[in-house]
């Protein structure tokens, strides 16, 4: 009897786990059925077989006669061939938060030979990324959260416009991520920093006009971009404050220049020294034009020069050199000239009205020289008859002796 006993405890240690091991899944009332074509694929089985010592495992063992239909059995360990579709396979799957480390009902593959993380048998073209656990899943996870890290360390490198991609290791998937999230967080990031340079660059022109010397704030020390638009704001309003300085001294040059008073500025920088003496020498060049057309128009109404009245040398000599200048005079002078010659009817055209006085004097040299002209003429021809004459009466003295 020992024997026997020892002989049974060694049968279902060796054959029991093995059909445990298997696959489970629907038996009937003898304790058997038919192989699914899954687990024939897998070579779990063939043909109808028992489960449990209801019978033979052999292959093709020739189904029994049905027994009497009871209801079925209630069970929690489910076989490919129990869903309707493939939908409901990952429907169930991910239910159970299964995957290719957590497949206790074995719908993935048999033991360790095809687990991929892929329930069942996945139609073509079907995206595997719904199915909890996949590697596709899981690459689609990885670039997520690559991504996410690699936006906000962009964005944060932009904000301080230093580009610093140093991604952390991982996946190829997060490394991917990484680098599409950094690149996109940091233009972000540096579309931020523009608008911050350009408000630093503000308050840099503030405090020049409020303190009128740098002092730049401890929290752009640390950043050389915003703390150099800091300077640039702050030397723009110096610039802007020494160009006003320069145009005040311009314009007091000048202003003293046309009143002939010469007051170079002292304790002041040579920009603004040679600001003023450039006002002054424009001053200067418009006080000569005032007095060189004030010449230029005497000539007009004077028949020679005339040294004018005017309390300073160099004024008379921008006076004389405007005078000279006026070559309009001498056109003047010849068309009334020629007009008095031809002893035409005196009548000043009206181009000519401002110089009527050169114009009425040179008329009168001109007929006057025509009333020479005529005198003389009369003179010549009675010289003329009289010689005549003398010749005629000389030659009838002879012909009468």
């Amino acid at each position: 009897m020992g024997k026997y006993l020892v002989f049974i405890m060694a049968f279902v240690i060796l054959v029991l786990p093995h059909q445990g091991y298997a696959h489970s899944g629907r038996t009937d009332g003898s304790g058997g059925h038919n192989c699914s074509a899954k687990s024939q694929a897998k070579g779990l089985c063939t043909g109808y077989h028992y489960h449990n010592g209801g019978g033979s495992s052999g292959g093709s063992t020739p189904a029994p006669t049905p027994a009497p239909k009871q209801a079925p059995a209630t069970r929690s360990d489910k076989d490919c061939t129990d869903f309707a579709n493939y939908e409901e396979v990952v429907a169930y799957w991910n239910a159970k938060g299964y995957s290719a480390t957590n497949d206790p009902e074995r719908l993935d593959g048999f033991g360790n030979a095809v687990d991929d993380g892929i329930p069942c048998e996945v139609p073509s073209g079907y995206d595997t990324a719904k199915i909890n656990g996949s590697p596709k899943q899981i690459e689609q996870q990885d670039t997520a959260k690559g991504e996410k890290a690699g936006y906000q360390k962009g964005l944060n490198d932009g904000t301080k416009g230093a580009e610093e991609n140093d991604s952390s290791t991982g996946s190829v998937a997060y490394q991917s991520g990484y680098d599409t999230g950094y690149a996109k967080g940091y233009s972000e990031g540096m579309q931020k920093f523009e608008y911050q340079k350009v408000a630093v660059e503000k308050e840099g022109y503030e405090a020049e006009k409020k303190q009128g010397k740098l002092v730049l704030p401890a929290k752009y020390q640390n950043n050389a971009a915003l703390k150099q638009e800091f300077e640039n704001g702050f030397n723009r309003a110096l610039k802007e404050k020494e160009e006003a300085q320069i145009v005040s001294f311009q314009e007091k040059g000048l202003k003293d220049g046309t009143k002939d008073i010469k007051n170079t500025p002292k304790n002041v920088s040579q920009t603004l020294i040679n600001a003023y003496l450039s006002g002054y020498e424009k001053g200067q060049n418009e006080l000569k034009e005032k007095y060189l057309k004030m010449g230029y128009n005497a000539a007009f109404t004077m028949i020679s020069y005339k040294k004018p009245a005017l309390k300073k040398e160099k004024y008379i000599s921008w006076y004389k050199e405007g005078f000279k200048s006026n070559n309009e005079i001498g056109k003047i002078a010849e068309e009334a000239y020629e007009m008095g010659s031809n002893e035409e009817k005196y009548e000043v055209p009206q181009k000519y009205m401002k110089a009527e006085t050169v114009y009425e004097y040179h008329y009168g040299l001109g007929k006057q020289a025509a009333q020479e002209d005529d005198e003389a003429n009369t003179m010549i021809f009675g010289l003329g008859i009289a010689a005549w004459l003398g010749r005629r009466f000389y030659v009838a003295r002879k012909m009468v002796a």
